[in-house]
């Protein structure tokens, strides 16, 4: 109960609540609650987390009480909002006016003010403890005498002054490098130091180095791990292949993006006499040639995956391994590891094998091909790619029947030129063929955690797990009240969740607010990450999953190789410690929580380079987001996003009712909601500050 006096107040820190009125809202009406509610208020009061005026309970919070905590700016230097270290209350409200000297990231004490914005208490910067960001990137220009640098993250909200005697031979419209930055209170800009100049702005090679060292992604490996890879015998040995479980003369093929170069998995199926099927997974076995304390794993690890910028790919692993000598290209001989299956009819797995391999590819097929065979039933070994395809529908609509969620997020597909410059964007359309991969994929990772889960009396296996945990219950009645709002009915209480999920998205499917309220579905949900820790996957539904089927390109994949191996082979502890895996998991979350904001940021630049030369035209939209200075509109044809700013709806005076998810007008009572279609005009592409604006188009 004490947890959730002091939830309640941390969300609403304004609250003066009676005992009676606490009850109330945490629905509480028995005798012996209300007794325990009572204790409760005593001990939170007498341990200064609250404080009571009268027989009103209030958050405890002194004027003299420092409040430290790091401060995230929004739309350029609107307002921001100061994370607290320590006070359990919500993020403080901080206005434009009141932001002092202050930047993104920095760690800064606050003074609360007297006003509460909205669930928010509202403060303002006194000062700057600690700078958050000890380098910045951006784009040098030279206004008059002065040289400015126009930092590539919009969260730096101030241009950041250059002395020309801190240059470095930079010159305008170079991305650079700025570091040593100070801002005193009395100056109006930050100041600091070009320390390194990336190349000339707009330049393609210049754009892929400036995303990498914005987001700390190596761009070069070591000589060391270069020489090891070139040391790594690209012809399998004879005593090698004798481990191994020989299948070069089955039909085996890969189906992949048509641009990959990569290739770690592959498939076989075939019927069995007692008409089960026995479907092979197969998944190129890097950790036999990378290994643990090699030079090799250890860039690995600090890589942790690898990047797929738009048009350029930052590998986990140098190109011998990853393109050559893992990828399981078609008529050579690749060592695998293997997992083997045996199901019936209606999906269901009568037995498995996980072995070594060694297999040779009869054929690379790309998704289009793969896809043309099925429509078509026409093809290179099409009778395996038609049963493969009616194996997957089935393994699909088992895992939907047990719960498993199905979000649908839109990518976007670029078509470059030479120099790298966006001349198309479509929407990646998801097919069958994509769905028979992904479902094996499933199956496998599935199978191998299966595989590692302790029996009866044994004790815990150390193992890497992929987990997704419960969606947050603050968030979900939310998300509740959003999807209400478009017309839809979500119940937050519902004992089964996930299938109401399932109805809701099934319903959205083909609106245009399918991909809205995808993306806010998919913010209420925890964040899947790694841990030796299994709770199992909420979003698929399943108690043991893992990531065992991309370890070219994800480094827990190559762990969980060597520790499967380490299991058949019953030497537990042989090469990871516990509390290695817990660093290992910790470390590889977070880089792919990294990856994927390169990843997003690099498509977010491309689709602003493509919309440079369509100022004036007229898309269509839909409304993705609502702020109270503006209304955020992503284009249905490329998915990029911009802003209607308030002051250019200039029908009527709008305001933002956070309550309802939209904007009214005073007069007209014109409101625009989240997820309604709406026709725009782009009137402003900047591509230094990576600012996309719209007016409405009627």
């Amino acid at each position: 109960m004490k947890k959730e006096i002091k939830a309640l107040f941390k969300d609403k820190p304004g609250l003066k609540l009676k005992s009676k009125e606490i009850a109330k809202k945490l629905g509480l009406t028995d005798e012996h609650q209300i007794a325990e509610l009572k204790h409760f208020l005593y001990k939170l009061t007498e341990e200064n987390y609250l404080e009571k005026n009268g027989k009103r309970y209030q958050l405890k919070l002194d004027d003299s009480e420092k409040l430290i905590g790091t401060l995230q700016i929004i739309n350029q230097g609107d307002f921001g909002f100061v994370t607290l270290k320590e006070k359990a209350i919500k993020d403080i409200f901080i206005a434009g006016k009141n932001l002092a000297n202050a930047l993104d990231g920095d760690l800064v004490e606050v003074e609360l003010t007297k006003t509460q914005r909205g669930k928010n208490l509202e403060g303002k910067i006194i000062s700057v403890i600690e700078r958050g960001k000890t380098e910045i990137i951006g784009t040098l220009k030279k206004n008059g005498q002065y040289y400015f640098v126009i930092p590539d993250d919009d969260k730096i909200h101030h241009d950041i002054f250059i002395h020309s005697k801190y240059l470095n031979g930079a010159k305008s419209n170079d991305k650079v490098v700025v570091s040593s930055i100070i801002w005193e209170s009395n100056q109006p800009n930050p100041e600091g130091k070009i320390i390194e100049v990336l190349g000339k702005s707009g330049n393609y090679d210049t754009e892929i180095a400036t995303i990498a060292r914005e987001f700390s992604i190596p761009f070069k490996f070591s000589k060391k791990t270069l020489n090891e890879a070139e040391e790594i015998p690209e012809k399998i040995s004879k005593e090698e292949i004798k481990k191994r479980l020989d299948l070069r003369n089955q039909i085996i093929f890969t189906i992949d993006p048509e641009d990959a170069k990569d290739f770690d998995d592959a498939v076989s199926v075939e019927i069995l006499n007692n008409g089960n099927y026995k479907v092979g997974i197969h998944i190129a076995d890097v950790s036999h040639y990378v290994r643990k304390e090699t030079n090799l794993f250890e860039e690995a690890l600090q890589r942790g995956t690898s990047v797929y910028l738009v048009g350029k790919v930052i590998p986990m692993l140098p190109e011998k391994l990853s393109n050559k000598i893992c990828s399981l290209v078609p008529n050579e001989d690749r060592l695998t590891y293997s997992v083997i299956a045996e199901l019936t009819a209606r999906g269901k797995v009568v037995s498995y094998e996980i072995k070594k391999s060694i297999i040779n590819s009869k054929r690379r097929f790309t998704y289009e091909e793969v896809q043309q065979i099925i429509e078509t039933g026409v093809g290179d070994f099409s009778f395996e790619i038609l049963l493969l395809n009616k194996i997957s529908k089935t393994l699909r609509a088992n895992r939907m029947k047990k719960g498993s969620i199905n979000f649908f997020s839109p990518e976007v597909v670029f078509k470059l030129d030479k120099n790298g410059v966006p001349i198309d964007i479509k929407i990646k359309e998801i097919r069958e063929s994509h769905n028979l991969i992904e479902e094996l994929m499933l199956l496998a990772n599935q199978i191998v955690a299966e595989h590692v889960k302790p029996k009866k009396n044994e004790l815990e296996f150390p193992f890497v797990y992929r987990i997704h945990d419960l969606p947050d219950k603050e968030k979900i009645t939310e998300f509740a009240r959003f999807v209400k709002s478009l017309g839809y009915s979500f119940d937050p209480n519902a004992a089964n969740k996930s299938k109401q999920f399932q109805m809701l998205l099934e319903q959205v499917k083909g609106t245009e607010e399918e991909a809205v309220v995808n993306e806010i579905a998919i913010r209420s949900m925890a964040k899947a990450i790694y841990s030796t820790e299994n709770i199992g996957h909420y979003g698929l539904g399943f108690k043991y999953y893992t990531h065992f089927t991309s370890p070219i390109r994800r480094f827990p994949d190559l762990i969980v190789h060597q520790l499967i191996y380490d299991y058949i082979e019953k030497d537990k502890f042989k090469n990871f410690t516990h509390e290695e895996l817990d660093e290992i998991c910790n470390h590889a979350s977070a880089k792919e929580r990294n990856a994927i904001n390169a990843e997003r940021y690099s498509v977010k630049l491309k689709q602003i380079e493509y919309l440079k030369g369509k100022v004036g035209q007229n898309f269509h939209g839909v409304i993705s987001g609502i702020m109270h200075f503006g209304i955020f509109v992503e284009l249905s044809s490329t998915l990029a996003e911009g802003l209607i700013r308030f002051k250019d709806l200039d029908d009527d005076y709008y305001t933002f009712d956070e309550k309802n998810y939209s904007v009214v007008g005073k007069r007209t009572k014109r409101r625009f909601r989240l997820g309604d279609k709406i026709n725009v005009k782009l009137v402003r592409v900047d591509e230094e500050r990576h600012e996309i604006d719209f007016i409405l188009s009627e």
